[in-house]
């Protein structure tokens, strides 16, 4: 039994309140309950202080299991490090550029200054091809309108990111960018037939499987595929096709099971076992403590249960636990004074001012 939990604790990822460590969540990180923690604009007031978090937080853990410290930084509208951070723009800004130099410099950059905090996982960039204008959620955070510019630019940016110790994450596999429901609010469904998914949305996802070291899964059903699982709860989606298709060996996280594209469809119990049968590392459930109890919960009761279902949690524990030992193991409590300094970067800000102008 506390070896299933321990297991299935390290497949969770969550959010939180406040400016500083829950005594509540401090305690589920030291017992193993929780493997990941997503910061959010909520955690954010200055840079020594998300600084003192991180380093609260990677203490809470025990040392055979580090704790995973991601957030979404991807520039423009989704930025959770604002003021005195660098205002990087928007990916499409970035994208304008057409300028791969310019782009992992960028990328650089910003790795530099959440490295600087703690953080080891940016949940960027956006592989999304942005080809629906009426999309309410892409939009301006994707690199581009064509595949071919998608991978060259969001290659960049991953290059920059990497070259300061930072993970990259691509999402929303295996493509967002032409849809009219924003996932949070709705399912979204593409209905393209599987040539024009391949030379379009599949792409960039298939580019940078070999450079990537996460993926994070859209809350969006893809008829040619699947009609009846959105790509986060589909075997088909994320085994068949990212998996044994593309050849990708990292990790797997879902988009925000919270969302209500999928949290309308089953009850948490339900959604995180289908989210493991179908392929997923990493299960992301970002503000209900409760829905993230339910879910590990149900994990070990039907691996306890179920050998099978058993050896699929620790499958994606082991996968868990290797992203770990390459980007958390040995991390320094981050230096906050070191973190503000870094933060008022004059050339950060320079080439951010020249990106707006």
């Amino acid at each position: 039994m506390r070896e299933l939990l321990l297991t299935a604790g390290q497949l969770l990822g969550v959010g939180f309140d406040g400016l500083t460590v829950p005594p509540s969540l401090a305690k589920r990180i030291t017992a193993g309950r929780v493997g990941t923690v997503i910061l959010f604009s909520r955690n954010v007031k200055s840079p020594g202080q998300v600084a003192t978090l991180c380093g609260d937080l990677m203490a809470a853990a025990p040392p055979d299991l580090p704790l995973l410290i991601a957030v979404d930084q991807e520039g423009g509208r989704v930025r959770r490090l604002r003021e005195p951070w660098a205002d990087w723009p928007a990916a499409r800004v970035l994208g304008e550029t057409d300028d791969p130099e310019r782009i992992t410099r960028v990328g650089h950059a910003m790795g530099r200054e959440l490295a600087s905090c703690g953080i080891h996982l940016n949940l960027a960039p956006v592989l999304d091809v942005h080809t629906n204008p009426d999309n309410p959620v892409i939009g301006d955070r994707a690199f581009a309108t064509s595949p071919d510019a998608a991978i060259r630019r969001a290659a960049a940016f991953v290059k920059g990111l990497r070259s300061a110790g930072v993970a990259a994450c691509g999402k929303h596999f295996p493509g967002h960018g032409d849809t009219i429901k924003d996932s949070h609010k709705d399912l979204p469904v593409v209905h393209h037939g599987t040539e024009r998914l391949d030379r379009v949305e599949l792409a960039p996802f298939a580019a940078l499987a070999p450079d990537l070291p996460a993926m994070m899964t859209a809350h969006v059903i893809y008829e040619a595929w699947d009609p009846d699982q959105p790509a986060t709860l589909s075997k088909t989606v994320i085994q068949g096709v990212l998996r044994r298709r593309l050849g990708f060996e990292g990790l797997i996280l879902s988009d925000d099971m919270e969302m209500s594209a999928v949290a309308d469809l089953a009850e948490p119990e339900d959604l995180a076992e289908r989210c493991l049968l179908a392929g997923v590392d990493l299960i992301s459930n970002c503000h209900d403590t409760a829905r993230q109890e339910r879910m590990i919960g149900a994990l070990v009761r039907r691996a306890e249960r179920d050998s099978a279902f058993a050896e699929r949690l620790r499958e994606s524990a082991a996968r868990v636990a290797t992203f770990k030992r390459l980007h958390c193991a040995g991390s320094d409590r981050p230096d906050p004074e070191a973190a503000e300094k870094l933060a008022r970067d004059e050339s950060h800000h320079m080439l951010a001012a020249e990106l707006r102008a």
